[in-house]
């Protein structure tokens, strides 16, 4: 089978020349492109989850002997969430080679960060599905690594760590409320404000609602373990 010069540019990048090519093109076709004679990448995405889940907590237990489970944990979710799926599948000009229907592409969605999550999950197992554990382990580990590296030593929920905090000095959980939203459609930017009852807040700036939280948090909590 052969595939368009966008996707060899992307085999390129990944480092990975498919035995089956028909894996790749179905990784990187979304459900808007979907047809009875064209398969999307949805069980892919479920699949390549599953191993990117697998090779993640082997590589944090290999790389620090010591950690207990409450610390690895967080650093887990942190590695595997969907953000951090679209950050990779940036890196490697994911975007440029999604198949997508007119709609999505017309709403910018080669740049929206729940479909770039889903793909480089789909572009996983289809490595895994074309050569095996091995050389799906080894994409991840290039392409995660020096995330596996640096990830913070407690990469709690910024937000969750906040309300323990709140909580345990017989506050009320933290409210967020959305400040403003800037940029078009296909790219929106958010501000949200965290603010506590004693009159504690602050306020980030992302481009998804559940972003500026986390980072809204993670300020306030910062500044008040510090004060």
């Amino acid at each position: 089978m052969k595939i368009s010069a966008e996707l060899k540019a992307l085999e390129k990048r990944l480092g990975h020349q498919f035995g089956a090519p028909e894996l790749l093109v179905r990784a990187v076709t979304h459900s808007s492109m979907s047809s009875p004679t064209r398969s999307d990448n949805q069980r892919l995405e479920f699949l390549g989850d599953r191993v990117l889940g697998l090779v993640m907590a082997e590589a944090l237990l290999d790389h620090d002997a010591k950690a207990s489970e409450g610390q690895l944990a967080p650093r887990f979710n942190a590695l595997v969430r969907k953000e951090t799926c679209a950050d990779v599948a940036r890196e490697i000009g994911l975007g440029d080679a999604l198949k997508l229907g007119r709609s999505e592409m017309l709403s910018g969605g080669r740049r929206k960060q729940a479909l770039l999550g889903d793909a480089m999950e789909a572009v996983i197992a289809a490595v895994y599905r074309d050569a095996g554990f091995e050389a799906a382990k080894a994409l991840i580990v290039r392409l995660w690594g020096k995330r596996i590296a640096s990830v913070e030593a407690d990469a709690r929920d910024a937000k969750t760590s906040l309300q323990e905090w709140a909580q345990a000095r017989g506050l009320q959980p933290p409210r967020y409320d959305l400040v403003k939203r800037s940029g078009p459609d296909h790219a929106p930017v958010f501000t949200i404000a965290v603010k506590l009852d004693n009159g504690e807040t602050e306020a980030a700036t992302a481009g998804s609602k559940r972003q500026a939280e986390q980072a809204a948090a993670k300020a306030l909590l910062q500044r008040l373990e510090s004060a």
